[in-house]
């Protein structure tokens, strides 16, 4: 249900990013940023960054886009793109 809700949210998203303003758009991408720091930022300082620094920042990232790509992303993708261009397994048709 959570992902349905997320999969509704993100789409709404899109479509409102068609008829919205620049400054509309940097404000709802603020406020996701400010989401991803409360979520992700307590972790960050647990392993060691200082709050608000730029590395700390740059753990939110990382954390925010690997919990991403485990949600979104295809479980054989690391599989066929992860050995370089040639290679990798392609499967048994390639």
């Amino acid at each position: 249900m959570r992902k349905v809700f997320k999969l509704a949210a993100a789409a709404g998203t899109l479509l409102l990013a068609a008829c919205t303003t620049p400054q509309e758009r940097a404000a709802r991408m603020q406020a996701e940023m400010n989401e991803m720091m409360v979520v992700y930022g307590p972790a960050c300082a647990r392993l060691g960054y200082a709050a608000h620094s730029d590395p700390w920042r740059q753990c939110v990232l990382q954390l925010s886009a690997k919990e991403e790509a485990a949600r979104y992303g295809h479980p054989h993708w690391s599989v066929a793109y992860g050995r370089g261009r040639w290679g990798g397994y392609w499967g048994p048709y390639w």
